[in-house]
Parts: structure tokens; sequence; C-alpha cells
């Protein structure tokens, strides 16, 4: 029986789902948490608590790709790869 993705010779290559899922939602709840608790200390008006928001989605989405993709090639060695 060979693991994952076919590689059953490559010991590196052991990422679980569960792991991912949580790490990225977890990143993106952090941001989210910070761009609340911005909102609520600073009470902005409307259209600036709009881009605020708007912001802190776009940098949510970010951290996700960002961990997503970080644990993706540490678990499967490809961290020296630039392409």
């Amino acid at each position: 029986m060979t693991g994952a993705g076919g590689r059953g010779d490559d010991p590196r290559g052991d990422l679980p789902l569960g792991k991912l899922a949580l790490a990225v939602v977890g990143s993106a709840t952090v941001v989210l948490a910070l761009v609340t608790v911005l909102m609520i200390v600073l009470q902005p008006r409307p259209v600036v608590g709009l881009i605020i928001v708007l912001v802190g989605i776009a940098c949510a989405i970010a951290v996700m790709g960002l961990v997503s993709t970080r644990m993706t090639r540490r678990a499967y060695g490809r961290g020296d790869d630039r392409s």
C-alpha cells in the first residue's frame, strides 16, 4: 500500500487535510477578529468602516493563501522551489 498521492517512499509527504483546514480557517479567524476589535475601538464613520472591513476580508483571504501554501510546501518539500 502506498501513502497519499501514491508516494509510499516519501516520508515528508504527510499533511493531514484536517490540520491544513484548521490552520487556514484559524488564521483567517484571527485576522477577522483583529478587524472586529479595530472597528469597535475606532468606531469609524460608515464609509471608512466599510473600507476597513473590505481590507480586512482581503487580508484574511491573503493570509489563508499564505498559510496553506507554506504548510503544503513544508510538507511536500517544495520550500526551496520558487516557481
